[in-house]
């Protein structure tokens, strides 16, 4: 068991989140936690550990809590790809977590706010070159969700708002264990691209992406194609945007004191 002093954890669902990040970190270290891809690298002389936890709040829990474990970190990071809910929000722009709610079936019920310190660390940090972060609220789902319906729910009570599928279940297990937390996320989708599939058409039950399914969901719908090429190229943007503040916002906490 690692149990190093003042390390940095990070929690990432997917490849084609993290490994923009790793093109920027020289000398990182891969092996396994738990079953997942783990990665080692030193930021200003501080150990930083980064979990690929899969898709979905239950891959994000278990992942965190693996982590916990393991490395004992002073300050978690969560960070990926959101849709934004409504306008005002362009692909690749950046938000960081000020309000996170869960939608568990039809309850959407908020969690207590992540650390707003490191949220405010990470951003001047990040606003010194030049780089925005914009506040917003991330809602945590299992699924696709329509925008529309979303939007209806929220309200325009909550700034920015972005769907995804982790942030909650990570910053649940990091405030069980007394552990700050940030979480950062690029937009892959904006507000008016509904998209046009549900998580079961690419995954399995289980939320892992299943080759023959995707394979399978584009022979029955061609029609899905123009939108899967549109959205490659979006995550590839959202991916430069968030390496770089990804990189920053590691900086800023490993320079913390």
């Amino acid at each position: 068991m690692t149990t190093e002093k003042r390390s940095l954890g990070v929690v990432a669902a997917m490849p084609q989140e993290i490994a923009p990040v790793l093109a920027r970190i020289k000398g990182f270290r891969q092996d396994t936690l738990a079953g997942r891809n783990l990665y080692r690298f030193p930021v200003d002389g501080r150990p930083v550990f980064m979990i690929e936890s899969g898709m979905g709040p239950d891959h994000a829990a278990a992942a965190t809590r693996a982590l916990i474990a393991h490395a004992a970190p002073e300050a978690l990071v969560n960070f990926g790809f959101g849709g934004a809910v409504l306008p005002g929000l362009e692909v690749a722009e950046l938000v960081l977590a000020e309000r996170v709610f869960h939608l568990d079936g039809e309850t959407l019920r908020e969690l207590p706010p992540p650390d707003p310190a490191l949220a405010t660390l990470a951003s001047e940090h990040c606003c010194k070159v030049g780089v925005q972060l914009r506040r917003g609220g991330f809602v945590t789902a299992s699924a696709i969700k329509n925008k529309r319906e979303m939007a209806s729910r929220i309200g325009a009570a909550t700034p920015l708002p972005l769907l995804e599928m982790e942030t909650a279940a990570v910053l649940a297990e990091a405030q069980e264990a007394g552990i700050p937390l940030f979480a950062l996320r690029s937009v892959s989708d904006a507000a008016d691209e509904e998209l046009g599939f549900a998580i079961e058409d690419f995954c399995d039950a289980e939320l892992n992406l299943t080759p023959w399914r995707v394979a399978l969901a584009i022979a029955k719908r061609p029609l899905l194609v123009p939108q899967l090429i549109r959205l490659s190229g979006n995550t590839r943007k959202a991916g430069r945007t968030l390496a770089l503040a990804v990189e920053l916002s590691l900086q800023a906490l490993a320079r913390e004191s």
